[in-house]
């Protein structure tokens, strides 16, 4: 039996799941009213209040679990549905998604729009759920793997806009269905797995 934790790979999951090339244009969007000498304060300020939710949701995801007596195969399935839905989406996007939380003239986010849902959206914390259920011996690890993919997406989205400049809308859409496919093949990874697992209770 497997006793190690894939801590890069879940990582990437997660990274995957946070989809910063995904939020650029919207980050952006968010910020374009506001003093540019002030974005990396607000994005640093808006990131760890997302680490700190993120977090704190691995956490007492388990105990939330428990609390529905939530059987461990059927949230690696579940998990496995949800990734599926998330990589449909971010390979082929709504049409509307549109300018949906831009900021008015002076103002300045708070928690919402950045940290909470972009950071901590309903997909990471989705993802969390089914992570600390299943890994719950490995809780030091997964967090390791939170920080790592938190980083990655802090890296991001502080340099978005030398990104925007480079690669542009086109590149930037690129980037988003690539890792909307890779998401999806690890979705179906995810519920073979599940299935596998629960098979055995039918023997």
């Amino acid at each position: 039996m497997e006793t190690t934790f894939p801590i890069f790979s879940t990582a990437v999951l997660l990274f995957f799941i946070l989809d910063p090339f995904g939020n650029v244009p919207l980050l952006l969007s968010i910020l374009k009213n506001i003093d540019k000498k002030k974005h990396s304060k607000i994005i640093i300020r808006e990131m760890l209040i997302g680490l700190f939710i993120l977090v704190i949701f691995m956490f007492f995801g388990e105990q939330f679990l428990s609390l529905f007596h939530l059987e461990t195969q059927a949230i690696t399935i579940a998990g496995g549905i949800i990734f599926f839905v998330i990589s449909l989406k971010m390979i082929f996007p709504s049409a509307n998604g549109g300018d949906l939380f831009a900021m008015k003239q002076g103002d300045e986010p708070l928690i919402v729009p950045i940290a909470m849902p972009m950071i901590a959206g309903p997909a990471a914390l989705a993802t969390l759920l089914v992570l600390a259920k299943t890994n719950v011996q490995h809780s030091g690890a997964l967090f390791v793997s939170v920080l790592l993919a938190w980083a990655m997406t802090a890296a991001v989205l502080l340099f978005s806009p030398h990104l925007y400049k480079v690669l542009k809308v086109k590149g930037l859409t690129a980037l988003e269905r690539l890792m909307g496919m890779l998401l999806l093949i690890m979705s179906v990874q995810m519920f073979i797995d599940g299935i596998r697992a629960l098979l055995p209770t039918f023997a």
